[in-house]
């Protein structure tokens, strides 16, 4: 018997099932992203992602690598047989990195940078923007014979042109140099306007492949793609992110937190719950009262009042039921004559109270004409116990 589980260990064994189930089911069956990725990572395979360029440049014999180090760690390189790719850098601090980039140049390196923050960090450069009406599309104009300027018409966006004088314009969008290169020591410096060439549509385009293959130098090199400027840095925690790791642990934080509310309650001594009777007169009150209230039967309320207050002038102020049933004026007239009880509120509430059994009145209205009957059986009993009180001192007197 000892080793059955109980039931609510079968209850949780079966949730705990069904929710590992739903997990499966709905990595397998998610849509794929959205292409709003605008960054041209290497991990990216949207349509801005550079993963396309970091395949074929290995297939075609270079060496290609994520880079995810900072720029002082390109000591290391063998700088005269390496290309850096600086793809659309989105660092903030820049300083930290143009040192080591021109110490890496100076030593033989290799250098493609894309964007207008990436030619910040290039030295001795300059850009400004683009002096295009239309900066989403231009169709290049070659100005050069060197590799870049032979790639032939690139098509690309220009946010950004080089206001520099000291590099060789290879490619121009009207009057905006969107393609130089430049010697920077022993190394070479090569800036584009975007990134677009090198992404994973660019490079459906001919001349966009070609391009890519003169900026990155002869095959054999090696090709580091800078992923450290998107925001890549080593570790654990940089690997997971952007995984579903965390929406799984804390799916199993949630289930632990299950468990323990499930079962923890068993350790505590076990006793009845109090069980309030349900025939208790408050509970029915109310409850009769949210009935009506939520049906608006304010007619209902009011012929109570009226009802409570007929029942009090036949059985405690002696008005017969005929007078009763002949109407308001008739009950004013003979609580007047028996009570001194006038006023034309008295005659005026009973005429409401009637009209109300044919016409719905609002709560408001409602519990005001309820509140004015119940005062005038308060009025009524008040003068029955003065008539009283004022018989017994005269028959003391007497």
């Amino acid at each position: 018997m000892s080793g059955r589980l109980s039931g609510d260990a079968r209850l949780m064994l079966w949730v705990s099932s069904c929710v590992l189930v739903i997990i499966v089911v709905a990595a397998l069956l998610a849509p794929a992203r959205g292409d709003y990725d605008p960054v041209p990572s290497t991990w990216n395979t949207g349509s801005a992602g550079a993963k396309a360029a970091y395949l074929l440049l290995e297939q075609l014999g270079y060496k290609t690598s994520r880079w995810e180090q900072p720029a002082a760690q390109l000591s290391q390189v063998d700088a005269a047989h390496t290309t850096l790719v600086l793809a659309g850098s989105e660092l903030g601090d820049l300083h930290g990195e143009q040192g080591g980039i021109a110490e890496f140049l100076k030593r033989g390196g290799r250098v493609l940078a894309t964007g207008a923050l990436s030619a910040l960090l290039l030295p001795d450069s300059s850009v400004k923007k683009s002096d295009q009406l239309f900066k989403d599309l231009c169709y290049t104009t070659p100005q050069s014979l060197s590799a870049l300027g032979r790639a032939g018409k690139i098509v690309m966006p220009v946010p950004a042109q080089w206001d520099g004088l000291n590099a060789q314009v290879d490619q121009a969008c009207g009057s905006d140099a969107v393609v130089v290169h430049y010697p920077v020591g022993a190394g070479e410096a090569v800036w584009w306007s975007s990134s677009a060439p090198l992404s994973n549509r660019g490079l459906r385009s001919d001349a966009d492949l070609r391009l890519l293959l003169a900026s990155v130098g002869a095959p054999g090199r090696a090709v580091l793609f800078d992923e450290y400027i998107h925001g890549e840095r080593p570790g654990i925690l940089s690997t997971v992110k952007g995984t579903p790791v965390a929406a799984i642990c804390l799916q199993l934080v949630l289930v632990a937190l299950l468990l323990v509310l499930s079962f923890g309650r068993r350790n505590g001594p076990l006793r009845e719950l109090a069980q309030p009777p349900r025939t208790s007169p408050l509970e029915f009150a109310e409850s009769m009262g949210a009935l009506y209230g939520k049906a608006g039967a304010t007619e209902v309320a009011v012929g109570a009042a009226a009802r409570r207050l007929g029942d009090f002038l036949h059985n405690e102020g002696g008005i017969p039921l005929e007078t009763l049933r002949s109407g308001p004026n008739a009950v004013a007239s003979a609580v007047a004559e028996r009570f001194r009880y006038t006023g034309a509120e008295f005659a005026e509430d009973l005429k409401s109270a009637r009209e109300a059994e044919s016409t719905k009145l609002r709560a408001k209205g409602a519990l005001e004409l309820v509140r004015r009957l119940d005062q005038h059986i308060a009025g009524l009993r008040a003068r029955m116990r003065d008539s009283h009180s004022s018989l017994r001192n005269g028959e003391k007197r007497d």
